[in-house]
Parts: C-alpha cells; structure tokens; sequence
C-alpha cells in the first residue's frame, strides 16, 4: 500500500517541504516541493499555514507521517530553539492540528546523514578516492548559514541511525601566525570573540576571509562571484574546508566515507577540488594513511535534507 510522507527542511535562510510517496519494499518517490521564506513567516504554525494555503497538493495533517529537519539541537524529539531564527518549534506545547499524528522532529544533519543512503547519496559527486568500509560509521558535514554535523551508523538487522552533532559551534583550530592574525581581525570587524567553525567556514566566513586578504567587505555572493583558480581567498577557504573536514572524518573515524553537503561546497565545488582541500585533508603525521583510504564526496542535490528526511520516514514506516 501506498504512504504518503510529508517533509520539511526549515534552514536559516529558506525552508524546502515536500511529499513522497513510499511502498513497502519500493523505492522513493519525490511527488513535489515547495519552497518558503523562513524569515518571512512569524512562528512554525504560521508557516504551516503559508503551507495549507499555497499550492502545495498534499495538506500537512493528510500525511501518513512527517518528518520534520531543522537547523538546531532537538531536546526530547520534541523542541528545538534554532539559534539561526528567530522563533522555535515545540510539538509538546502546541498539540499542532496542522500535522498528521505520527510526526517526528530532527536535526537538519542527521537529515543529512540519512540523505547518504538515499538516491541522492547514492549519486553524490567523488572528490577524493578511497574505500568504503559497509559497516563503517559514515561522516556527514556541511556549512551554509552555519556548519553541520552528523554521523551514520549502520544498525544490524535494523537500518541505519543517525547522530546529530553540534560540533559546528566549537573553536576553529587556527594554527600559524598570519591564520592567528586573520582570528583577530575578525574578532575585531565582527564583535565576536569565540571564532567558531561555523564562523569560519561559512557563507559569512567568506565574507571576513576576503576582507582579510584584499581589503574588500563584500556579501558571501559577491566574493564567490570572484573566486578564481589563482584567488588567495579560494585558496584559504580551501585549506579551512579541508581542515575541518579532516579533523571530523579522524574524530567519528569515517571508515564509511565522509559526504558534504550544504550550499557553500554545492554552490562553489572549487573550494574542494582545490589542491589545497586535498594536502589539508590529508595532513596528518600521524594518521594520514588512514585518511588516504576515506572516500569523500559531495553532495550537491539542494533538496538532499528532503530526501533524507524521507528515507527516515520510509524506514520508519517499515519497522512499524
């Protein structure tokens, strides 16, 4: 029998919904989506309602489940505060009739992650060459608004569980001292003390990297406007990509392969195939042997969290 499944991405910027259709034993299927303002709408209900009144087929509270990702820490399966906008999401507090009974809320990462096993996983792009473990942990990352985390684990007999992450929020590991100079301008120019991977990896990292290494305060899409081959900007951006990846593929030991995702690496795949992403990747005195053997690959699908988010659901009808 035929399910219907309703999914949400709700980003910092932009919030994708779609409908799937699912059959015991049978693939996805994407039916359609609807893009929405974040920004635009005053609470989750008000956006739901954007939603209902839209010209989307499949109303909210006819799914036969929902799975909702979004861009923060969820507590209890149930809330979340997403420090990227302004209002939250809390289905204990609001009993939301807009939404069919059986809805689940998660992490847009462990969204993500779920995405690695999906079709658009299964035809993400390769960046650098290795061997995949199949019962290895898989490696998710990404930086759009701001950088995401998640790992994959596969369950024997039982799928796949995703982890969510907030390692976006830690310090970004500056190691020399022009990159110690770049810390404190942009501790100057933006007011922040605590420079964060999300600070730095971002579409806003771009921003103060540029201004760093030119003297130009331009908006993320103007600076990537202006990446060359020979831009000292893609070069650092680059290395700081490469970095962070390398440091989380070690720390999850991502034997199973890491996959990016999110609009900064989808919207500009130079910063990865830059030499420098592969030297930062790969710098590890100690290590670099094991990281030699971890496949990467990007993700570059933008509805990538909506398919994750299904294939959750899909697995999730199938147990029950």
């Amino acid at each position: 029998m035929m399910k219907t499944i309703l999914v949400a991405d709700i980003g910092g910027t932009n919030s994708r919904f779609a409908h799937f259709h699912a059959g015991v034993g049978s693939a996805l299927e994407l039916v359609e989506t609807k893009w929405l303002s974040t920004s635009e709408a005053k609470s989750f209900d008000q956006m739901l309602e954007q939603l209902h009144s839209s010209d989307f087929s499949l109303p909210p509270d006819r799914a036969d489940i929902a799975v909702i990702a979004v861009a923060g820490p969820v507590e209890h399966g149930s809330y979340c505060a997403p420090p990227y906008i302004s209002w939250d999401i809390d289905f204990r507090r609001n009993q939301n009739v807009k939404l069919p009974h059986d809805v689940y809320l998660i992490n847009d990462f462990v969204a993500q992650a779920y995405a690695c096993r999906s079709p658009v996983g299964k035809s993400a792009r390769p960046i650098l060459p290795g061997e995949i473990v199949t019962d290895g942990t898989i490696g998710v990352l990404g930086a759009g608004t701001a950088l995401g985390k998640a790992t994959l684990v596969p369950v024997s007999g039982n799928g796949f569980l995703a982890l969510p992450s907030e390692g976006g929020h830690a310090y970004f590991p500056f190691i020399s001292p022009r990159e110690f100079s770049f810390q404190e301008f942009y501790q100057e120019k933006s007011g922040q003390q605590h420079i964060t991977g999300n600070l730095v990896v971002s579409g806003h990292g771009l921003r103060y990297l540029h201004w760093f290494l030119s003297g130009e305060d331009l908006e993320p899409r103007e600076v990537t406007a202006r990446l060359t081959p020979q831009s000292e900007t893609l070069a650092w951006a680059a290395k700081f990509y490469g970095r962070v990846c390398r440091d989380y593929a070690l720390e999850v030991l991502a034997l199973g392969g890491l996959y990016i995702a999110g609009g900064v690496a989808a919207r500009n795949p130079e910063i990865l195939t830059h030499e420098n992403f592969r030297n930062e990747f790969m710098g590890s005195p100690t290590m670099g042997h094991l990281l030699a053997n971890i496949p990467v690959f990007l993700i570059d699908n933008q509805d990538s969290g909506l398919w994750g988010a299904a294939f959750l659901g899909q697995q999730i009808l199938q147990q029950g």
